[in-house]
């Protein structure tokens, strides 16, 4: 059974835990090799052994560059075991933006999962990372130690599990820190809501370095006692051949997983046919569509499960219930220990059914943002509130619909996109005086970047060019698909931009 909740206080308590009861239970698959609790965790002392040795400490950060591995999952807890602080980013960002997250949160140490990523290869031989195999760890690349890094103080340090970083709405990211009660209960709010047991076996194909993969995945399958089968990469002919085979009792994904799912299910012209194996289907990350929840349920033969989350709030906060699924798209109900408020522009209440801003507070609110009062002040309200900035509204029954987002946000296969920092990276061209980037509903729950650029004069305008200048400086996902020409930016005579009047143009393109 899972570990008592009263006896856990670190996220590394659960590997710990389940090392000691049920020692030859498969922790984690991945690829062709298995690793059980017992070498998971002899692995996870291992690794805290070398960190130790490179100086790392209580209150450090140590950024690792990654993709989905082994390696990422040892670090992850072995870092808890010090008090220091994983910092797992995406390889697949662009060394402008892994640059910007170094330089803000200023880690002791930089490693680099090489074997498992050519992306994290390409980072590391940029940063002069040498390569290294220690213990526990396997082959990585690791930066010179940084011995100006300054720690936190002791108390902050063993409250926090992890900094995870999400764009910012300044053009900057924010790093949230994510608290170890946070993704406790999280875990435990997980593993009620799925009925997760030891026999389970949940695919970790979403992104270690988001929520969803730390906490929906990573935290709450290992909590349960279950298996983790790792992927480094999203690729639909491997998953469905794993879902045939029987290996996996849970699938959860960002909208557009499943969306490729069926379109590779399409295009090969054969039968998904999922073992029976295979007992629950969630999606959060984004919002879903009515099309794609009818066409998952039609392929599947099952329901696909909803919820709303943030990383603000280490994970869900709504959720579907296992026992009741939902006919329509809502994002399900609050979670136990949470408490919502439905706001209006002056902070208070609005009346039953009516949309307004989402409030929220319990167990699962961050610590803040890391090293940025004046966010979090904006972020954390008085008695404990988190403003999620999202807008949102409450059926009777007490299913959340969210109505939409404040600050333009893009939701893009399941990642934010805010436009600020892709408007903030265009404007940097040469031929760009200024620019606006947009969302376009591209249909599965999934949303299109669009940016208009209104070009300096005597400049030409050439949009393969701006495409190629944004290829080394922002992450794929963050890219326009469509950069369109306007004459002149719309705007107030205060020079406030109009977007409205080009979503009006964009309505009106091909």
């Amino acid at each position: 059974m899972p570990p008592d909740r009263v006896a856990l206080t670190h996220i590394s308590d659960i590997p710990r835990h389940w090392a000691a009861l049920a020692p030859g239970h498969v922790a984690v698959f991945e690829e062709d090799r298995s690793t059980t609790y017992a070498q998971l965790w002899a692995g996870i002392g291992d690794a805290q052994r070398y960190l130790q040795a490179q100086g790392v400490g209580s209150g450090d950060r140590v950024l690792v560059v990654a993709e989905n591995c082994l390696a990422v999952v040892t670090l992850v807890f072995a870092l808890a075991e010090l008090g220091a602080w994983p910092v797992v980013v995406n390889a697949r960002l662009s060394e402008r933006e892994i640059e910007v997250i170094r330089a803000h949160c200023h880690p002791r140490l930089m490693l680099f999962t090489h074997a498992a990523s050519p992306d994290a290869l390409r980072h590391g031989v940029r940063y002069r990372a040498r390569e290294i195999a220690p213990a526990g760890l396997g082959p990585l690349m690791a930066g010179a130690v940084d011995d100006t890094a300054t720690r936190e103080p002791e108390a902050l340090a063993r409250d926090v599990a992890a900094l995870i970083y999400t764009s910012g709405t300044t053009g900057q990211p924010k790093g949230v820190m994510v608290t170890h009660r946070g993704l406790l209960h999280f875990a435990d709010v997980t593993v009620a809501s799925r009925r997760m047991q030891p026999d389970d076996c949940a695919c970790a194909v979403m992104p270690l370095s988001h929520v969803f993969g730390l906490g929906t995945l990573l935290v709450s399958t290992l909590h349960a006692g279950a298996s983790l089968y790792l992927c480094a990469r999203f690729n639909a002919a491997d998953l469905t051949a794993a879902l045939r085979a029987g290996a996996i009792t849970l699938l959860q994904g960002v909208p557009t997983m499943f969306s490729r799912i069926l379109a590779h299910v399409r295009a090969t012209g054969a039968a998904l046919q999922p073992s029976p194996r295979l007992r629950y289907l969630y999606t959060g990350g984004g919002p879903l569509d009515a099309t794609l929840k009818r066409a998952v349920e039609a392929a599947f033969g099952q329901p696909l499960h909803h919820g709303y989350g943030m990383t603000e709030y280490a994970g869900s906060m709504f959720v579907t219930r296992l026992d009741r699924p939902r006919a329509d798209c809502a994002a399900g109900e609050i979670v136990p220990g949470a408490d919502l408020q439905v706001v209006g522009p002056d902070g208070k209440p609005v009346p039953p059914g009516q949309p307004g801003e989402l409030w929220i507070r319990g167990p699962g609110v961050m610590r803040g943002y890391y090293r940025a009062p004046e966010l979090t002040a904006a972020a954390l309200r008085p008695g404990g509130w988190l403003n999620t900035g999202d807008i949102g509204r409450l059926d009777p029954d007490g299913a959340l619909f969210i109505v939409g987002r404040t600050k333009d946000l893009i939701i893009r296969s399941g990642f934010t996109v805010y436009p600020i920092e892709v408007e903030s990276v265009l404007n940097t061209h040469p031929s760009v005086r200024v620019s606006a980037v947009l969302g376009q509903p591209a249909g599965d729950g999934n949303e299109e970047v669009v940016a208009f650029v209104e070009i300096r004069e005597g400049e030409r305008f050439d949009a393969p060019a701006l495409h190629d200048y944004l290829v080394g400086r922002l992450s794929p996902y963050k890219r326009p698909e469509r950069i369109l020409r306007v004459a002149t930016m719309p705007a107030t005579a205060s020079g406030k931009l109009l977007k409205h009047q080009l979503r009006q143009l964009l309505a009106g393109q091909p």
